[in-house]
């Protein structure tokens, strides 16, 4: 290949991955604004002065569930674009990188929001909640541990530090190694099955924890975890990185 030829390729490769940043970053804005919509709808329905209908409120709870859902599978499809953006995404803030755990949150926090927002679970909800928790922390050690074992394979800069320069490469316009290096070939694909091991058990946590609450205690839960993500936007925003 020319220099003339690979200058080409390089160029073409930068732009894909500038319209693929581009695009979830468009996505995104309009899911944070849907947000704050079903929040609002959410904080509405917990000033009633008495039990909203269970009807529109699982109704409400399915619309906001789903539009969770959406935002899983538009990540899915970013994931198998470019894992190292998600995993060192240019569309969140500094703080918000800051706050990640394999690329979204720790399923665990799903457990602190029940506990900081839901105070009248029964005996049995709580036993429920409790063996969750055990199982949660499993996974999670697990996928930690082969996090650790996927650094140790490659015996280079960490990984968050190869996903930060793929990331700036695309940023600055660098030419891409990533995409350019055999060597990074079995890095992308090992990080890729962690990401989407680490989103499943997000969902499946999540959903577990819905499972767990009667259609009241979902509306809190919910509520919370919609105040947290928009607050931590808001906060990235206001910190200006």
């Amino acid at each position: 290949m020319t220099d003339g030829e690979r200058n080409r390729a390089n160029g073409s490769g930068r732009g894909s991955s500038e319209m693929i940043v581009g695009s979830f970053t468009t996505f995104l804005n309009g899911w944070l604004g849907r947000q704050q919509q079903y929040l609002d709808e959410l904080l509405s329905a917990e000033q009633c002065t008495h039990d909203p209908p269970y009807d529109n409120l699982k109704d409400l709870i399915c619309r906001v569930l789903a539009h969770y859902q959406q935002y899983y599978e538009e990540k899915s499809r970013m994931v198998q674009r470019d894992v190292f953006l998600v995993f060192c995404p240019t569309w969140f803030s500094s703080f918000e990188r800051s706050l990640l755990w394999i690329a979204g949150f720790r399923p665990a926090l799903a457990f602190k929001l029940v506990s900081d927002n839901v105070f009248d679970l029964s005996q049995e909800q709580s036993e429920c909640m409790q063996r969750l928790i055990v199982e949660t922390r499993k996974e999670e050690k697990i996928l930690n541990d082969e996090l650790a074992r996927i650094q140790e394979s490659v015996a280079g800069p960490p990984l968050l530090e190869i996903a930060r320069q793929r990331a700036q490469a695309v940023r600055l316009g660098e030419r891409e190694i990533a995409e350019e290096a055999a060597s990074l070939d079995t890095l992308r694909k090992a990080m890729e099955e962690v990401v989407v091991s680490a989103d499943m058990l997000r969902i499946t946590t999540t959903a577990r924890v819905v499972g767990i609450l009667n259609p009241v205690q979902k509306a809190r839960f919910l509520t919370a975890a919609g105040q947290l993500l928009l607050a931590v936007r808001r906060t990235g925003g206001a910190k200006g990185c």
